[in-house]
């Protein structure tokens, strides 16, 4: 006995596969955002990144956060050609703004089971009373 898998062969199976339905919905850096008493807590999916494949800086008060893969296979090899490629490779980033204050030696992060983790501290912010200065108003 042989099995053999079902096929359907319905025209709406593979046309709602199409990116033009999907375009809201991005896979890649899902991100959750936490805040803790002294910090706050970034966590960024990142699955099928090496570590040393992701990227952080300070930018303008922005913490820019890059990742970079290159998992490209040939179409053909000599076990056959693929029919189907859903695995990324390319280049994905996100910002998140985060104050002028923070520098990058106060951030901590750590990458684990293709989870990123960043933790930003609050930084106490000196608020500055001024004057209200007033604008003249001429004829």
């Amino acid at each position: 006995m042989m099995l053999v898998p079902r096929r359907n062969f319905d025209i709406f199976d593979s046309f709602f596969d199409d990116p033009f339905f999907n375009s809201n919905e991005n896979k890649m850096m899902k991100t959750d955002i936490k805040e803790n008493e002294n910090n706050y807590e970034v966590l960024i999916d990142l699955p099928g990144f090496n570590k040393e494949d992701i990227k952080m800086y300070i930018d303008n008060g922005y913490l820019v956060v890059s990742a970079k893969t290159n998992n490209e296979i040939d179409d053909k090899d000599e076990n056959g050609k693929f029919i189907r490629k859903e695995r990324y490779y390319g280049e994905c980033s996100r910002s998140f703004y985060v104050g002028e204050d923070v520098k990058e030696e106060n951030i901590k992060a750590s990458y684990k089971n293709g989870t990123l983790n960043i933790e930003i501290p609050k930084l106490e912010i000196e608020e500055k009373k001024s004057e209200k200065k007033y604008i003249e108003i001429s004829d």
